[in-house]
């Protein structure tokens, strides 16, 4: 083992020089967006395959209320965070 302290890592030359304007925010609320619209597609999905190919209604329509309700309550807290 050396005595001299741990030097930081440099990155290479070519990537200092790259001048990206993104800042964290941005990129955390696109992704949420992101995750936002595809749990929307997915929750359409479901509900269609709930209904069409479920063969006991008494337990697709009591799980269809309680993934839209936690959908809900989920989007409306990442949503309230991103405001």
């Amino acid at each position: 083992m050396s005595s001299e302290p741990l030097q930081p890592f440099t990155p290479p030359a070519f990537l200092s020089n790259l001048s990206i304007n993104l800042s964290s925010s941005v990129f955390v609320s696109s992704f949420f967006y992101l995750v936002l619209l595809y749990w929307i597609m997915y929750t359409i999905v479901a509900v269609y395959h709930w209904l069409v190919h479920s063969h006991n209604a008494s337990i697709a329509l009591p799980a269809i209320a309680a993934h839209l309700f936690v959908s809900i309550v989920l989007i409306g807290y990442i949503v309230s965070g991103l405001v």
